[in-house]
């Protein structure tokens, strides 16, 4: 039986963390567009250079591959690695994460249902609770997996053999890890943000998969305005394909992807509504800054995590937020993205 929580693959189901089934379009589109072998996965090319020569490697020693940390921003493409290991090992895949293993029984389901050199993917490991990594330990040391029976003065261990298996974690805080967990992954990439020619590519792909019609440049006005994300380049495809079909001839081109993007209120340096409310809350409530990440949260009205991971990665990387030891800043493009002058006295300091 297999554990709530997971995914078992080969078999072409998938369940959701929550073990709340996918709808059938949603599961087919979100299936359709993955790449089901590192051949069809682009960009991140010394990270699928590693894993193809791991994966030759302990395919013909007949071994489970060594376990693996994947890290990064969200929507690079770490679960679709993990299934890509899983189908190039032709090995069954497991999928649970962090926050649902609550207690050491959750784990002790998951590791003795495995078959001999399955992929067993955690998604989310950073959330895993600091309790549960001892009983990972052993497991991904020895393949051994200590459960102690009874309690009081007549409790006594007994300790389980388990199968080879790899274990994959996914995690976008990779400075959460604790180190004794981090040290006993044998593999251990990070993802980091997709140039605009490799998003293309994937928005070509993407669109012929789903039957768009779309020229190079209307995929590149895409990949432009992705963030860096292949996840956020076939989100605005989809939204993009809409708007071709109602307001368009049906099919994409850079102007119709131009007018696209501008209704869904993302610019041309890929930010979207939220992105410029931070900017602006930070240069507008705060002078530029420094402020801390929890006020600036809330004058948002976002979680701190959700800023912290999933919208401020990007600013940095485009120069437009900064980290000081007081907080967040607003660098000078920030000012000029907003179309903003700084206060006087500040605009000397900022250049």
């Amino acid at each position: 039986m297999t554990p709530k929580g997971s995914i078992r693959t080969p078999g072409a189901e998938r369940i959701q963390a929550d073990g709340a089934a996918l709808g059938p379009a949603d599961e087919e589109l979100d299936r359709s567009l993955r790449p089901r072998r590192l051949s069809d996965f682009v960009g991140q090319p010394a990270v699928r250079d590693q894993l193809a020569v791991f994966i030759e490697a302990a395919r013909a020693r007949g071994e489970s591959l060594d376990h693996v940390l994947l890290a990064g921003p969200p929507g690079l493409g770490k679960t679709s690695l993990a299934q890509i290991v899983a189908t190039e090992l032709e090995a069954p895949f497991v999928q649970t994460a962090g926050p649902a293993l609550e207690r050491k029984g959750d784990v002790a389901a998951f590791l003795t249902a495995l078959e001999p050199r399955s992929v067993f993917f955690v998604d989310e490991i950073h959330r895993l609770p600091r309790a549960l990594e001892e009983t990972f330990y052993p497991a991904m040391e020895d393949r051994r997996l200590p459960i102690t029976v009874g309690q009081g003065a007549g409790a006594r261990v007994v300790t389980l053999d388990l199968p080879p298996f790899t274990l994959i974690g996914a995690t976008t805080r990779a400075g959460l890890l604790t180190t004794p967990l981090r040290d006993r992954f044998g593999v251990t990439h990070r993802l980091e943000l997709y140039g605009p020619e490799d998003l293309a590519r994937i928005v070509l792909r993407s669109a012929h998969i789903l039957g768009v019609e779309i020229d190079e440049d209307g995929a590149t006005m895409i990949a432009g305005r992705s963030r860096g994300t292949p996840r956020v380049a076939n989100r605005l495809l989809r939204r993009v394909r809409d708007f071709a079909e109602v307001r368009g001839a049906g099919w994409i081109d850079a102007d119709v992807a131009a007018r696209a993007l501008d209704l869904l209120q993302v610019d041309g340096a890929g930010l979207d509504r939220l992105d410029r409310d931070i900017l602006e809350t930070v240069c507008l409530k705060f002078d530029g800054g420094p402020v801390g990440l929890s006020t600036l949260a809330v004058a948002v009205g976002e979680e701190a995590d959700t800023v912290e991971d999933v919208y401020e990665p990007y600013l940095l990387q485009q120069g437009l937020l900064k980290r000081t030891p007081r907080g967040r800043e607003a660098t000078p493009a920030a000012w000029r993205h907003l179309g903003l002058e700084p206060p006087k006295g500040r605009s000397e300091s900022l250049f």
